[in-house]
Parts: structure tokens; C-alpha cells; sequence
């Protein structure tokens, strides 16, 4: 079996591997870094300037833990390069991990010629043919721009520019108030830019799968790192203006001139979502569907309107989860699905793992996805302040919320804002995954001093036996 995969980034390279292992033919082809949008643009550089915002800020607390440190400052030039090592680290382990199970990697850009057949433009300037028995797509997606102020990678930049830039801005505004925009907020107000954070929304995070408490306190602690969060608006005009960028903000849905008040800033992040890359890769010769918005459109088994053609990752679009654990999971389900098998993804037990600060990661149904569905359910919630670890670590700001099945006790989903919650998240996966109750939790001993007591304190909580929450 000859399996063809276009784009090498974390679905890609996963299902490269996999299907290897499997015993098929496998060729990689990417006209761009390994590892796509995760390891250069997002996850990886992200967390590296996340680390050194952190640092940043243990360093200022430090009085509070009986140190005594000196003033403590961001050498940008330093971090980008410290960013680019390890991005280069990562790169190479999973250039290895392909050459060591036989995997074919094509540099160049990929374009399907006929059935079975793809073209690809080699960085090495020839046209190599590359025949294949089914196709897996993994082309991901690219930032959104916004036509009235494009991006220009100098003053109006996207979140692919951003880890990119010289110095540190003085001021930052970013327009959108998602994930991203808010994991970035966060981070370079650590590094020391003053931020504004423009969203549309009534609030930021305006996700369903986001508990609207975690937004509330993510706001509120935002707003003790003086980062300014302006929601139900929009930025309606970006003029450059030597090095600094006058915007024009007003009321979101209204008119453009209505209630246009002005700000001005040295450098304009647009975070408003992201696009596929779908388009001039030839899925129209073989049949391949796509939505009105460019979305490759697959089943459960990863599998296209062409039966010999599989989609994984971000280009199946916000339909599915656009993460990049979720994209290494299909590109495994995809690999055994070319291979014969009858795998179907699972998006019930994702986790979502944001990392602003703090920290926020959820599971499962938040209490409006439960009430939409009509389940009969109870929220238990129990704060962080109340574990002698987090006093310790001085992080006590965030909480732990249980959404469970009121008459089984079973639970249907798990919200954490607060300190290693990202982390934390883990067990509530599992818990869900296996079917777990409240009161089974309850019955699990967590290891004491840790984070973890706040899973087992709202379990105790769920089952109506508080102890300390």
C-alpha cells in the first residue's frame, strides 16, 4: 500500500509514522518547515515566550518567597534564538523519527494531478511524480487576515509574525479576544508591553466548551496584570502612522462611525481565526468536497467524498476540534483507516488547554452545553485557595468545576482555571473516558501536598461531603 501525505505538520507527521509502522509505503511531502503551524508558528514558540514571561514574574514576586532579586528584564534577541533552538531541536527528533521508520520526505509543494497521482514541485527545483494508493490531506490552516488593514509583518502582524519580532513592543493591541489572542495577551504583558485586548463578544474565551466562569476570572486577572480588555467591540480602522498605528474602535454590530473612539499603538496583532489551506491543491479533479468556507468535509472515519482520499487537522475546520492532540489523533485513525481498518474519531472527551494566566483547561460539556442538551446535571466548584500547595507555590487565584449527571453521578465534563490546569486536565480526561463517577473519584487518593487535591476536594464536594472546599 503507498500512502501519500500532504503537509508534515503534527496530523501529518503522526499518520506518516503510524501507517510506517503499519508496513505501507510511505511519502511525506511539505513545502515548508517540519512540524507546521504547531511546532514554528504555535505551540512550541508560544510556550517558549510563555516560560520566560513566567520566569519574569517569579522573578519580580520573589519577595514573596523571602528572596531578594534585582530588577529582572527580557533580552528579545536572546529568546527568539532560544525559541528557534529548540524549535530546531523538536524539528530534527521528528525528521529522525520518519528516516528511522522508513518514511519518504518530499521538501516541496504538492499538487494532485489526477487520481492516484500527485505532482510536486521539489525545493530542489525538479517536478517529481508521486503515485499513490489512498491520500491522506493535512495542509492545515493560516491565519486569518482582515481586508481593511492586511497584515504587513512589520506593524500589523499575525500570530505566525508575532514570535518573530525585534523588541518588544511598548504597547500591543491585539483584535480578538479567542485562545490565542488572550494566551498572547497575557505573554507579552508579562514581557512587559502594555496590552489592550479588543473582542466582539460580551466576553473574551467566547467559546462553548469554555466555562463562562474561567473567562470572568480570566478577565479579572487580567486585569491585575494591567492588561485593558475592551468586549462588544471592534477595531473598525488601523492607520500606520510612522512606527505607532492610530485605530478606530466602536461598538460591535454598530454603525462604523458610531461611538468611534481612538487609540493608538507601536504594534496590531489580528487574532480573529484562521483559514484553510485548501485551495490550489487539486481536491476538485478527484471529488473531494469542501464547505462554502473551504473546509475539507470528512466523516468520522477521516474519510472524504473521495472513498481513496482521508483529512486530518486543522483543515477540517472549526466543525472539529482544531488542536494540534486532535490532529495527531486522527492522523493515527486516518493511517489505520487507509490501511483497512474501521476506526472513528472521538471528540466527546477532547481536552482544551489554554495557556494564559492562569492557566485555563476543560473537558466535556460546560453547565450551557449541558442545559442546551436538556441534561439534568449539578456543578460543584471548589477554589484553589483552598489547598495548602497552591499557598505555596503562591497561586491561589483560579477554581476547579465538576459538571456530573445528577441521578448516576457520572461526569459529563471538567473545567479548571488556575495553576498547572492544563496539566491537571489529564486525570479528568481519563475519569471520562472510563466512565468514572464523582463518587468513584472521591474514593481515589490524590497524593497530599499536590494541585491535584482540587480534583479529589470537588469530588468530595459533588457527593455533598465537603472537607475543605
Amino acid at each position: 500500500m503507498q500512502i501519500a501525505i500532504l503537509g508534515a505538520g503534527t496530523g501529518g507527521y503522526v499518520a506518516a509514522i503510524r501507517a510506517a509502522q503499519s508496513g505501507a509505503s510511505v511519502t511525506l511531502i511539505e513545502k515548508g518547515p517540519i512540524g507546521g503551524t504547531c511546532l514554528n508558528w504555535g505551540c512550541i514558540p508560544s510556550k517558549v515566550f510563555k516560560q520566560t514571561a513566567d520566569t519574569l514574574a517569579a522573578i519580580r514576586n520573589a519577595g514573596e518567597f523571602a528572596i531578594a532579586a534585582a530588577t529582572a528584564g527580557c533580552d528579545m534577541a536572546a529568546l527568539v534564538a532560544r525559541k528557534e533552538r529548540i524549535i530546531g531541536i523538536q524539528a530534527g527528533g521528528i525528521r529522525n523519527l520518519l528516516q528511522r521508520h522508513g518514511v519518504r520526505i518530499v521538501a516541496g509543494t504538492g499538487r494532485i494531478s489526477a487520481m492516484h497521482k500527485l505532482t510536486v514541485a521539489a525545493a530542489t527545483g525538479e517536478e517529481l511524480e508521486i503515485a499513490w494508493d489512498r491520500l491522506i490531506v493535512a495542509t492545515g490552516s493560516r491565519p486569518a487576515p482582515i481586508a481593511a488593514f492586511p497584515f504587513d509583518s512589520r506593524q500589523i502582524l499575525s500570530s505566525d509574525d508575532i514570535f518573530s519580532l525585534a523588541s518588544i513592543p511598548e504597547s500591543l493591541a491585539i483584535v480578538g479576544g479567542g485562545v490565542i489572542g488572550c494566551e498572547l495577551a497575557c505573554i507579552f504583558a508579562g514581557l512587559g508591553s502594555r496590552v489592550t485586548l479588543i473582542e466582539a463578544m460580551d466576553r473574551i474565551l467566547p467559546l462553548p466548551s469554555v466555562d463562562e466562569e474561567c473567562s470572568k476570572l480570566l478577565q479579572r486577572e487580567m486585569k491585575k496584570r494591567k492588561i485593558r480588555v475592551l468586549t462588544g467591540a471592534t477595531v473598525v480602522s488601523a492607520t500606520p502612522d510612522g512606527e505607532r498605528i492610530e485605530l478606530g474602535v466602536g461598538p460591535a454590530g454598530a454603525a462604523p462611525a458610531a461611538g468611534l473612539q481612538r487609540h493608538s499603538c507601536d504594534r496590531l496583532l489580528v487574532s480573529i481565526g484562521r483559514i484553510p489551506n485548501s485551495a490550489g491543491i487539486g481536491l476538485e479533479r478527484i471529488g473531494v468536497d469542501r464547505d462554502g468556507r473551504g473546509w475539507v468535509v470528512a466523516d468520522a472515519r477521516l474519510r472524504t467524498s473521495n472513498p481513496a482520499v482521508y483529512a486530518i487537522g486543522d483543515i477540517l475546520g472549526p466543525a472539529r476540534v482544531m488542536l494540534a492532540h486532535v490532529a495527531a489523533t486522527e492522523g493515527e485513525i486516518a493511517a489505520a483507516n487507509c490501511l483497512g481498518g474501521n476506526r472513528e474519531m472521538d471528540y466527546d472527551c477532547v481536552p482544551g488547554a489554554i495557556f494564559t494566566m492562569p492557566e485555563i483547561a476543560g473537558v466535556g460539556l460546560s453547565e450551557t452545553e449541558a442545559a442546551a442538551r436538556g441534561c439534568r446535571f449539578r456543578a460543584d466548584t471548589v477554589h484553589f485557595r483552598t489547598l495548602g500547595k497552591a499557598h505555596v507555590i503562591g497561586e491561589i487565584s483560579g477554581f476547579a468545576k465538576i459538571v456530573a449527571d445528577q441521578l448516576s453521578g457520572r461526569i459529563l465534563g471538567v473545567h479548571i482555571a488556575g495553576p498547572h490546569a492544563t496539566d491537571l486536565i489529564a486525570e479528568a480526561v481519563l475519569a471520562m473516558r472510563s466512565g468514572t463517577t464523582v463518587q468513584q473519584l472521591a474514593e481515589t487518593i490524590h497524593a497530599h501536598p499536590t494541585l491535584a487535591e482540587i480534583m479529589l476536594e470537588t469530588a468530595f464536594k459533588a457527593i455533598d461531603r465537603p472537607l475543605h472546599g
